[in-house]
């Protein structure tokens, strides 16, 4: 299978999703650009049946409502490549909700593959060889050129027979089901991100623990600042100026240009385009008396636990060697969230350890015994 087809009308979308419709699986991938942009959204969709790729522009057909109901149809695999991102953010876009799929970034954790790229995928079981140049390409530009375009089209045009061959690994390791299993889990994900800016993220810039409330204005001036700029020209946050110089201005508190071109952590080229404005959100937090500067952010301390803190520990003494032997990561087997949880409710057999918040049956299965072995001696 060769080239693909640029979908730029409803016509031609009824057209590409009927199609899809009528073959055993389809996969799917999603272009985004908060690389580059403050706001971001879908800007390209991407279908593969075996035999064709549909590049999908929704900029130009914003009514997608037929290619919705082929990800809800339970006739149709979905076969993705680390879905997780692309469900949430066609939740968010579009409302749309997938069924019936398979990551075959998952099946490659589950198979025990030590590197889960797509492109060292594709190169390990398919030998073919994935460009990278327009791994960070703005795709919210217009017109996208042949070569973005191509780039595309190779994320999902090889995942069909990726699918199968992973597939047919599981199959023989006898871990189908695992993945079967999580890929049902993958059903209930949803868009979870933030609704805005928190009027204390700047609270989150590493290094902002080690300034004075004096400097810690200044940060969420600039912040605030950056913020307003970045919305206006609708440019991602760290493409108008970089948290490290945002740092840097804060705490040198410039008040002139010959004190802000003298910082040392500040870019010329951002001195001279955004030196008055700059200088002017220092000038605001010199300002502001002493009651109107921000307090340190300091999280909830949590109280230690040496008896479930010494629990998980045992616990992680018993897994690794069964992930060892089944030639898993020990975090893919079961990571330590999953641990804190088990140490927690401290189950007494298999049936109180299914119930589990997030644990897997299959991880009930495989590695159950172990655990409830180490729970019992105490």
């Amino acid at each position: 299978m060769s080239g693909y087809q640029y979908v730029a009308s409803p016509a031609a979308l009824q057209e590409v999703v009927a199609t899809a419709m009528a073959e055993p699986l389809v996969a799917v991938d999603t272009e985004a650009a908060s690389f580059h942009r403050y706001v971001d959204r879908v800007y390209l969709i991407q279908c593969s049946t075996r035999n064709a790729t549909a590049i999908i522009d929704p900029l130009v057909v914003p009514d997608l409502s037929v290619l919705g109901g082929l990800l809800a149809s339970a006739n149709v695999e979905k076969v993705f490549h680390d879905a997780d991102y692309d469900l949430r953010i066609l939740d968010r876009d579009f409302g749309f909700r997938a069924k019936r799929m398979f990551d075959t970034r998952i099946a490659a954790q589950l198979a025990g593959e030590p590197a889960i790229g797509l492109a060292a995928l594709v190169q390990k079981y398919l030998g073919i060889t994935l460009a990278k140049t327009h791994q960070r390409a703005d795709w919210s530009q217009r017109p996208l050129t042949p070569a973005m375009l191509a780039y595309a089209a190779d994320d999902t045009r090889h995942l069909p027979a990726l699918r199968d061959a992973l597939r047919n690994k599981l199959q023989e390791l006898g871990r189908l089901s695992w993945l079967e299993e999580e890929c049902v889990r993958l059903e209930s994900l949803r868009w979870t991100g933030d609704s805005g800016p928190s009027s204390e993220a700047f609270q989150r810039v590493k290094g902002a623990r080690t300034l004075t409330p004096r400097q810690l204005g200044a940060l969420r001036e600039l912040y605030a600042w950056r913020e307003t700029v970045a919305a206006d020209q609708d440019k991602a946050l760290f493409r108008v100026i970089g948290n490290e110089s945002l740092l840097a201005v804060s705490q040198a508190l410039p008040r002139t240009p010959a004190a802000l071109n003298a910082i040392p952590g500040l870019p010329a080229s951002l001195a001279r385009r955004y030196g008055p404005a700059l200088i002017a959100a220092v000038q605001r937090a010199l300002d502001l008396p002493e009651h109107q500067l921000p307090v340190r952010e300091r999280g909830p301390r949590q109280a230690r636990e040496p008896d479930i803190e010494a629990r998980v520990e045992r616990l992680k003494l018993a897994r690794n060697p069964v992930a060892e032997r089944l030639g898993l990561d020990a975090g893919v087997l079961c990571g330590k969230p999953s641990l804190e949880a088990i140490a927690r409710a401290n189950p007494a057999d298999r049936a109180a350890l299914g119930r589990v918040d997030g644990l897997r049956q299959w991880q009930v299965e495989v590695l159950g015994e172990a655990l409830l072995a180490v729970l019992r001696a105490g």
